[in-house]
Order: structure tokens, then C-alpha cells, then sequence
């Protein structure tokens, strides 16, 4: 069994200089009372409030410890080594594409190349089947995860506008907006405000001030890429390195295979591989934070004679209610230069198009953001998902400067054919590779096509023309929705697993509705109060 000196990562450097106690014990070698798999935007919540609270906790994670300071770079295509690329076989009518969406492979996740765009949910979220009569409500309100959300956007000192129009949140965040802001975000809330339509600078978990050593936000423009100056929030420079500090422990650059289970049904541990090599690490509770689709996959890929189908799986949901956000990006061309890629990609925003609004003719509803572009992926994404090459490819690059964007967040119901299973492929591991099936329903497909219009009608409020559609996805959501009913859920309000007592599932994949608000938040928020019950779980 080797000992934690000789893992070798090509951030081993930051970690023998940050953090020498990782060198404490051997693999597996005691107990501990927490083991979480990954650690993104919930798992980084997840092992600094239990470490706080004196836990023993172990952090295992896919990839690398990234360093900031020689691991990040202003080049648009370095953020490809930042997201999760493992094959994913993906099917369906509207196939999703992955590798380049908030997927991240390395402590912190998907938050060190997602844009920072910080939102709560809005208490319509969680009640979706009350009041338009599809889809189903959570078991918890908005109030449930209120004081989590404040909690978070403290704890981090988000920036935002002096007043947030919708929702039950309307202000003061911590910190003060973010100005000034680029051409394209001018660009959209003029074209708003000609139309009468409200909009705001977008709420960022981006410094606006100095804080915790942190500089503020120098308009850098990369934040997809990685912020090298840390000014935006990630698990990777905020919650891991304050747990480390707690007494907790990190494994990276190692794979969990398996959650082990014992005779009597319960999860005892999770087997790992590293370099190789397969290793064991028991633990009184394991906590599952690995994102919509590898979390499912390891929970199918666990299945054992007491579970023969997959571990929580009681209910046949695993895997089941996948929801993507609908990200359709819409362009229109300028006669000044808008210079998209100048500053933080998302600076001004809108929600008016969120709630359900009867006469649009479906439910539920979008957010608009003004979102910034490079050429490689306007290109890229042109060409591939909106079929547009040659001449016309080559004029519009040609004038990419001229260009504004705005990008769609749309709601999508959730679908029970919209799910996540194993292949027959296997990976480097022995494992079945996750197999994904999408396609849009009737309802998305209405919203999708009122939220183009609506983007094309403020580009040309503004001045734009020559407009044209990229369709895209973002943001996934679902899997291991939670519930009061086990039979159709698989995790309670508390994201402890109805099934097996000591299992938790605790990420994006537990949502029950996508809402039409990025979801880091409300992951966040949901992470922290998990942590509270397991905590108040471990004094009785």
C-alpha cells in the first residue's frame, strides 16, 4: 500500500507546498466518518462544513489538484483540459454533446471553468406540479434552502445589483455590482430597455473587492478557462483548501469504481483505482457528489448481490429524469465592433420570461443571458450544431467582432425517457461507459422556440441584423431526484438515500425541476444543508 508522498499529479507540487499533511497515513488503512466522491460545487461544500465540525473526512476526486498559478491559461482551447472528456455514448432524438459543458474533471469541478452567473431558484421551482400541473414538487421549498443561500452567497461574497427584480430574493448581495460592463452586455440592455423588457448586471460569484487574499475581477475574460487570478469563486481556491485546513483529507488523480456494501446492506467504504492500482477506503457514511452522470453511473456500476440492480435503486430511478438546461445561443451582427470577448462572459441578465405565463401557449419559462463568445467555439459551434460552413462560416468569422450573443437558459420538463444507463462499452477501468438519452419534449420545444424570438427581437431592438441560431445545451440536472416517496424518488429532502440509511447523494443529479436559473447555487445551498443534517444526525 503506498503512501500519499508518492502520489504523482501534475499539480503535486501545489500539493506538497500548500498542504505537506496529506502525507499523513496509508490508502484505506482506518475507518473515517465521511467519504465523499468528487469534489465540485457540492462536494466542496460538502468536506469543509463536516471537516469544521470535526468530522474525519476523506475527499477522493478523478483528477488533479489543479494550481491556478501554472495549471490555467488565456488560451480559449485550454479549458478543454479542464472538463470531464471521457467518452460518453450519447443518444436520442436531440443527442447532448459533451466535454465542453460545466462537467469538470479536478477539485473544484465544474465551478473552476463554469461563468460564475450565481442565482437562487425561485420558489416556483419547487412546486411545479402545484401550480401548472406537470413534472412533480420537490419535498422542500424555497424557504428550506433560503437561509443556505444567504449562507453561501456570504461565505463567498457574491456581487450583484443593488436590486434583483424577481424571484423572492431581491438584494443586497454582499458585495456590489460588477461595472463596467462589456459591449455585448451594453449591447442586450439596450435592446431591453427598447423593448420594455427589465434586465440587470448579472449576479456573479466573481470578486467585485478584494477579499480572503483574492483580488477583484480585472475583466481578464477567461473565466471558462480557469481564473488565474482567483478573483471567481471556485471549491478548488475557497471551500477545499479551508477543509484541508479543518483536518480533511484529499485524494486525486483517483477514480472511484465501486461503493462497497456489506452483508447487512449498508455502504461501508468505496474502492478507488490510482495509477492502476485499486485501493479501499471504509468510512461510517459515504456521500455521493459526482455530477448527473457519473454519480448514476457509479451507483449502477455498484449493483452487488443485496442490490442487484444498482445501489438506491429501489425505485428504478436511477439514472431516470435528466434534465438539461436548453442553451440555444443567438447572434446578430452590429455596425460598431462589440468585442465579445472582452470581460466576464455574462454581465447582464433577465428573468422576465421565468414564470409560467398561460398566453405563450407552455409552462414554465427562460433566462436570458448577454453571454460573450471566442472564435474557436463560435466557429466550432456554428459549424457543428447549426450546420453553417463555407462562405458563410468564413464572412461571419471574418466580422466576429461585430457580433453580439445572447444565450438561452431554458427550462426542460423532466422525462423518465431521458436517462442515464450503462453500455456495453467498457472503460479503461473494466467499467460500463454512462449511455445518455435525450430528446426535447413538446413543452421545451414551444419554450425554446418563444425564448429565439424573444433574443432575435431585443438583437434588433438594439440595431442588430442578420441574426442566426446555434442550438446548445448546458447545465445538467436530475438522476437521483429526491422525494418523500421512495417508490418515486431516491433520495429524501435530506439527499440521504431512501434505500440504504448511511448513503447520500448530493449534487445537481438529486433536482427534481431544472428551473430556468443556472443551478451552482442551489447545488451549493443544497450541499450545506445536507452537511447541517449529518451533522445534527452525528450528536444524537
Amino acid at each position: 500500500m503506498e503512501n500519499r508522498v508518492s502520489l504523482k499529479h501534475n499539480c503535486d507540487h501545489y500539493n506538497d507546498l500548500r498542504y505537506p499533511h496529506l502525507n499523513k497515513r496509508k490508502f484505506g488503512d482506518q475507518e473515517v466518518d465521511v467519504v465523499i466522491v468528487g469534489l465540485g460545487a457540492a462536494g466542496g461544500v460538502l468536506i469543509y462544513e463536516l471537516a469544521k465540525a470535526g468530522l474525519q473526512v476523506v475527499g477522493i476526486e478523478a483528477g488533479p489538484f489543479w494550481d491556478p498559478q501554472t495549471d490555467f491559461a488565456s488560451d480559449e482551447l485550454h479549458a478543454r483540459s479542464l472538463a470531464w472528456n471521457d467518452t460518453r455514448l450519447s443518444t436520442g432524438q436531440n443527442a447532448l454533446q459533451f466535454g465542453a459543458n460545466n462537467s469538470g474533471r479536478g477539485v473544484g469541478g465544474g465551478t473552476v471553468h463554469f461563468t460564475g452567473v450565481f442565482y437562487r431558484f425561485h420558489e416556483s421551482d419547487f412546486q411545479v406540479r402545484s401550480l401548472d400541473g406537470v413534472a412533480a414538487d420537490w419535498p422542500i421549498s424555497y424557504e428550506d434552502l433560503a437561509p443556505y443561500y444567504t449562507k453561501i452567497e456570504e461565505e463567498i461574497k457574491v456581487s450583484g445589483p443593488r436590486e434583483f427584480p424577481w424571484g423572492a430574493f431581491h438584494g443586497p448581495y454582499p458585495y456590489p455590482e460588477r461595472n463596467p460592463i462589456s459591449g455585448n452586455a451594453q449591447i442586450f440592455r439596450q435592446g431591453c430597455e427598447a423593448l420594455g423588457i427589465r434586465s440587470t448586471v448579472a449576479p456573479l460569484a466573481i470578486l467585485s473587492a478584494p477579499f480572503d487574499g483574492r483580488p477583484p475581477c480585472i475583466n481578464r475574460g477567461f473565466c471558462n478557462q480557469g481564473c488565474l487570478p482567483n478573483a471567481k469563486f471556485s471549491t478548488l481556491i475557497h471551500h477545499v483548501p479551508k477543509a484541508i485546513a479543518q483536518g480533511a483529507e484529499v485524494l486525486t488523480d483517483c477514480m472511484v469504481t465501486r461503493i462497497l456494501v456489506d452483508q447487512r446492506g449498508k455502504v461501508t467504504g468505496v474502492e478507488f483505482n490510482h495509477d492502476g492500482q485499486n485501493y479501499q477506503q471504509k468510512a461510517k457514511i459515504v456521500i455521493v457528489s459526482a455530477f448527473s452522470v457519473e454519480t448514476p453511473r457509479l451507483l449502477l456500476n455498484s449493483a452487488c448481490s443485496q442490490y442487484p440492480d444498482g445501489l438506491a435503486n429501489s425505485s428504478g430511478l436511477v439514472g431516470k429524469y435528466l434534465m438539461p438546461h436548453s442553451g440555444h445561443d443567438i447572434y446578430a451582427k452590429f455596425d460598431q465592433e462589440i468585442r465579445m470577448y472582452k470581460g466576464t462572459p455574462v454581465l447582464a441578465v433577465s428573468q422576465d420570461f421565468y414564470e409560467t405565463d398561460a398566453s405563450r401557449g407552455f409552462v414554465r419559462g427562460y433566462s436570458l443571458h448577454a453571454h460573450g463568445s471566442r472564435p474557436v467555439g463560435m466557429a466550432s459551434k456554428a459549424a457543428v450544431n447549426a450546420g453553417i460552413w463555407g462562405q458563410k462560416l468564413r464572412e461571419i468569422m471574418l466580422h466576429w467582432n461585430y457580433y453580439a450573443r445572447i444565450t438561452l437558459v431554458g427550462e426542460v420538463l423532466p422525462e423518465i425517457t431521458n436517462c442515464v444507463s450503462l453500455s456495453e462499452e467498457k472503460d479503461e477501468y473494466g467499467l460500463p461507459r454512462a449511455q445518455v438519452n435525450f430528446a426535447y419534449g413538446e413543452n421545451d420545444l414551444k419554450l425554446i422556440a418563444h425564448g429565439i424570438a424573444k433574443c432575435q427581437e431585443i438583437l434588433a431592438a438594439a440595431g442588430g441584423k442578420d441574426s442566426f441560431v446555434v442550438p446548445d445545451s448546458a447545465h445538467l440536472m436530475g438522476g437521483c431526484r429526491m422525494g418523500r416517496d421512495p417508490s418515486q424518488s431516491v433520495v429524501n429532502e435530506f439527499c440521504r438515500s431512501h434505500d440504504i440509511p448511511n448513503l447520500y447523494i448530493c449534487d445537481a443529479s438529486v433536482f427534481v425541476t431544472s428551473g430556468a436559473a443556472n443551478p451552482t447555487e442551489t447545488v451549493m445551498a443544497l450541499a450545506a444543508r445536507t452537511a447541517d443534517h449529518i451533522i445534527k444526525q452525528k450528536g444524537k
